[in-house]
């Protein structure tokens, strides 16, 4: 099965997060989406984040309706850092039917280079590129970087100009995030009075 992963800390995770991986599913052959939780990212103060356990319950809680969106713990089985390339290799041995696909913002991309490990990456996965808003749109793997790899810029995607570090400021200003995270998400937020 064709299987896109779509890394990142979702904290928390945001109806952006959502159309983006719909937006995924309509315009790329994947069968399914995961959702790779990164206990912590190597370019993240950790300070920031809510614990491990509550992204994961609340990513869990958010997508289970949908059988083509799966939660991905496998980091937390691994040592720090947490490494792209590390997990991908990981991820095909336990999982050696799948293709998997790396979903990547143009942002991204255009400092792959600088990622641990990159050439694996590039000689082993698919980059599925979305792009991002205010960004001139060009076609960077033209670059000698990517010679041989496979790119697909998935075009039609729309990317909400909004994150998790704006919905926490609003939480932290006692505002709403109606309608911008999923209702089960600001149920636990607001019960459990999480970025408080």
């Amino acid at each position: 099965m064709k299987v896109g992963l779509f890394f990142g800390s979702f904290n928390p995770l945001h109806m952006g997060h959502l159309i983006l991986a719909e937006g995924v599913l309509n315009e790329s052959d994947i069968a399914q989406l995961w959702f790779v939780l990164t206990p912590q990212n190597p370019q993240k103060k950790k300070e920031s984040l809510l614990a491990d356990t509550h992204r994961l319950n609340m990513l869990r809680d958010a997508l289970y309706e949908n059988p083509r969106f799966r939660v991905s713990d496998i980091e937390f089985h691994l040592s720090p850092p947490y490494y792209t390339s590390v997990t991908l290799t990981h991820l095909k041995e336990k999982y050696p039917e799948h293709e998997f696909s790396l979903i990547l913002g143009e942002d991204n991309l255009r400092s792959f280079d600088s990622w641990y490990n990159y050439e694996h990456i590039l000689r082993n996965y698919r980059l599925l590129v979305y792009p991002r808003v205010m960004q001139e749109n060009t076609k960077i793997h033209a670059s000698p970087t990517f010679d041989g790899a496979q790119i697909q810029y998935l075009n039609q995607l729309t990317v909400l100009p909004f994150s998790s570090s704006y919905i926490r400021n609003l939480i932290r200003q006692n505002k709403s995030i109606k309608y911008l995270v999923p209702d089960s998400v600001e149920e636990t937020i607001r019960t459990l009075g999480y970025y408080r």
